[in-house]
């Protein structure tokens, strides 16, 4: 498990570097707390870190449910596919908002595998008790 915790703490660090991309960004474009809206590269910057957390949501508590019931070195694989699709979507979606699907689809798939492997081992070590 501590591959998988290591990657839950790159998640987090990765969360909190687009939290400061995103104040910078507020401050390059002019943006005064608490407006999100007012200029078009702030708000993808700002988009950026809302849909990161979005899916952190369930990329925490699945890729912890996925090691526990399926394996630990498949969840912590699929943790680092989602850092690297969590940083291509940066990438892309502050140049323009069309080029955020590739990191949306490397973002997506890792947390959708987690979260059918953490339903399906549940359900299966729920059927082993005896």
């Amino acid at each position: 498990m501590p591959f998988v915790h290591l990657v839950i703490a790159l998640a987090l660090v990765e969360f909190f570097l687009f939290g400061v991309a995103v104040a910078r960004a507020r401050a390059r474009y002019n943006i005064p707390a608490p407006a999100t809206t007012g200029n078009e590269v702030f708000e993808r910057y700002f988009r950026v870190q809302m849909n990161t957390l979005e899916q952190l949501v369930i990329f925490v508590p699945a890729v912890l449910l996925f090691a526990r019931y399926v394996n630990a070195y498949v969840a912590a694989a699929l943790g680092v596919v989602f850092l690297i699709g969590r940083a291509v979507y940066f990438r892309g979606y502050v140049r323009s908002a069309a080029g955020r699907h590739i990191g949306f689809i490397l973002t997506a798939v890792p947390n959708l595998a987690l979260l059918i492997g953490a339903v399906i081992g549940a359900v299966v070590a729920l059927g082993a008790r005896p």
